[in-house]
């Protein structure tokens, strides 16, 4: 694959929104395993980054789609000089990103994960649980993973348990026993 010379600064807040797969076809397609909902969703964002070969490893480069598109269940996509299936086969495991401006602002009470991390997590009495450290999709609702003086996991279900959200503050205050195991 041609070199992409037009690199972007580590300080810009990126999001991992995709992988590449395996090549599809002898022409330099490649197969795109999208992280988004729905998957074809990833086609709104253009520009497309991949992770450039940097000193700090978190530099980001402008990937140069020529096309993507869905191809029965999931997506290909062709990136400019990739033309043959070595090239494609070489960016298997390449993640792709996009710049977390490019997202759509979430609608009142939503948020996205990533701005959910890194929240101090604190009771309704003010006891300190910890940090949410990830989220896990589950069949029933998301879950919090807060790490503390120990790992807890906390259904994310707003009313019940989530009261408040602060993301100025950095505080996520529940409804959650300090001594539920």
């Amino acid at each position: 694959m041609a070199s992409v010379k037009q690199t972007v600064s580590s300080q810009t807040e990126y999001l991992v929104v995709a992988k590449i797969g395996a090549p599809y076809g002898v022409r330099g397609w490649v197969k795109v395993f999208s992280f988004t909902a729905p998957m074809d969703n990833l086609l709104d964002y253009d520009p497309w980054y991949f992770k450039a070969a940097s000193a700090d490893g978190k530099t980001w480069a402008i990937a140069p789609v020529t096309e993507a598109k869905t191809h029965g269940k999931g997506l290909v996509a062709k990136f400019k000089g990739c033309d043959d299936r070595d090239a494609a086969a070489r960016l298997n495991g390449q993640e792709i990103a996009i710049r977390h401006d490019q997202l759509p602002p979430p609608a009142e009470g939503e948020y996205y994960w990533k701005d959910l991390q890194g929240l101090e997590v604190l009771t309704t009495e003010g006891v300190s649980l910890g940090k949410v450290d990830h989220l896990l999709e589950t069949g029933a609702n998301d879950v919090l993973v807060v790490k503390g003086e120990r790992e807890r996991l906390i259904p994310y279900v707003t009313g019940p348990i989530v009261k408040d959200v602060d993301l100025d503050a950095g505080i996520l205050r529940v409804d959650w026993d300090a001594d539920f195991e």
